[in-house]
């Protein structure tokens, strides 16, 4: 049995990886033997183990092995045909392929693919739609939103005024009387909705109404549920929002990376200029070339069937946590996540320490803050779950109530070194009957 932390200079390559892989690790044992050793180990622990951390996923070898080409080589500033390089024809072919699939994938005119990550592409709406100063309504971090959408110690918290909107106290959703209450108080030049734990669907339209209402702009951050939109599994933004923005690396199952998109002409020239040169120099081009292979796969049915299996593991799990004990937030989901308080099962039972002893089991998750959480932002009283890596394994509605006992199993031992061993035991067998695409 491998141990996570092992300590053993020889790695371990799990069955499953694909040829392409195996090569990559062959080269880089003769080359630099210390860092194919973290990198084998990394893989085994991928494959070994369960990921329900919600804004991780599982690419293809396509998608992952795209990010390693020739196109890392070049730079390649500025936008296809108007380079401050030259020898950037086939990196011109590429974004221009990301793009086009982008726009089709969303259904909208407009598309940047050259954001580095989701922060980034908030970075540029931001300065696109906002100047310094004004004031932008989103919900803050603590209920679910996210860093980028007004932390203080963030770009978004340190050069705007925000005024947050917060969740119904009682439902833990989205008021949208409130919201509007709000804005129309303080007339901000921007509303955010789209977030980081939020489990229920999003009324974009009525989003709009509101910034409609006050002469807002209306930034929609679908970083989560990206994948979702994308196939019909949530509704889209479009054509609501002003500016959508978006990681490629969660349900949309791409590279690690951002997005942009709008439909407005004026708009996406004003996204364009505040990606580059506004906040970002040479764009990742082997990323972008991810980027794409990552759309052609999105656009394709059998994703369309992955989204809703998505949905359909995420209800699953949450119905088989509920009957285990366990209270959800605003009583369950609607998307790919959910949001677990851990007190209504064991009062002193924290975010932390369930953390650490489900990964000790092979069970990944990450604390989470619930609304109104009484426990520090390092501590929690909650965990957020998500299943679209579980759903890349092939795993159904049937595994989800199996992986729902191991995670009870180990919460309920309260750290006991004997049940997370059994626990880690089953994870590795689930695991091999649902290996990692290859």
């Amino acid at each position: 049995m491998t141990n996570m932390t092992s300590t053993s200079t020889e790695p371990v390559v799990p069955a499953a990886l694909d040829a392409i892989s195996r090569d990559v690790l062959g080269l880089l044992r003769r080359v630099d033997p210390e860092a194919a050793t973290i990198l084998a180990r990394e893989a085994d622990r991928q494959a070994t183990t369960l990921e329900l951390i919600a804004s991780e996923n599982h690419v293809s070898p396509a998608v992952m092995h795209a990010m390693g080409t020739w196109m890392t080589n070049k730079y390649a500033e500025g936008y296809p045909g108007k380079r401050y390089y030259g020898g950037c024809v086939h990196h011109d072919a590429i974004e221009n392929l990301a793009r086009d699939r982008a726009k089709k994938l969303f259904k909208c005119g407009y598309a940047n693919v050259q954001a580095h990550c989701g922060a980034n592409a908030n970075i540029a709406a931001f300065m696109a739609l906002c100047d310094p100063g004004d004031t932008v309504l989103s919900l803050p971090i603590k209920s679910g939103g996210h860093l980028s959408h007004g932390l203080k110690p963030n770009f978004s918290g340190t050069f705007y005024t925000i005024v947050d909107y917060d969740l119904d106290p009682e439902s833990e959703r989205i008021d949208y009387d409130e919201v509007e209450r709000i804005a129309r108080e303080c007339r901000p030049k921007m509303i955010i909705c789209g977030y980081s734990a939020y489990p229920r669907t999003i009324d974009f339209a009525r989003f709009r109404a509101i910034a409609d209402g006050v002469g807002a702009f209306l930034l929609a951050d679908i970083a989560h549920i990206a994948g979702l939109v994308a196939t019909g599994a949530h509704p889209s933004p479009f054509p609501h929002a002003h500016v959508v923005t978006t990681t490629t690396h969660k349900t949309l199952r791409g590279p690690r990376g951002g997005l942009i998109l709008s439909d407005t002409e004026d708009i996406a020239k004003k996204v364009d200029r505040k990606v580059f040169p506004g906040s970002q120099g040479g764009p990742f081009m082997h990323i972008i070339a991810a980027k794409a292979v990552a759309f052609g796969e999105a656009l394709r049915p059998e994703f369309t069937t992955y989204a809703k299996n998505v949905v359909a593991n995420a209800a699953a799990l949450a119905d088989a946590l509920v009957a285990r004990g366990y209270r959800l937030c605003t009583g369950g989901t609607d998307n790919h996540l959910m949001l677990v308080d851990l007190r209504q099962r064991d009062a002193d039972l924290t975010g932390a320490d369930a953390e650490r002893w489900l990964e000790e089991a092979g069970i990944i998750v990450n604390k989470n803050g619930i609304p109104n959480d009484p426990r520090p932002p390092m501590v929690t009283s909650g965990l957020r779950l998500g299943t679209p890596a579980l759903t890349t394994r092939g795993m159904g509605t049937a595994e989800m109530t199996q992986v729902a006992d191991l995670l009870d199993r180990v919460m309920a031992g309260r750290g006991d070194a004997t049940i997370a061993a059994a626990v880690r035991a089953d994870v590795r067998t689930l695991c091999a009957a649902f290996p990692l695409p290859h």
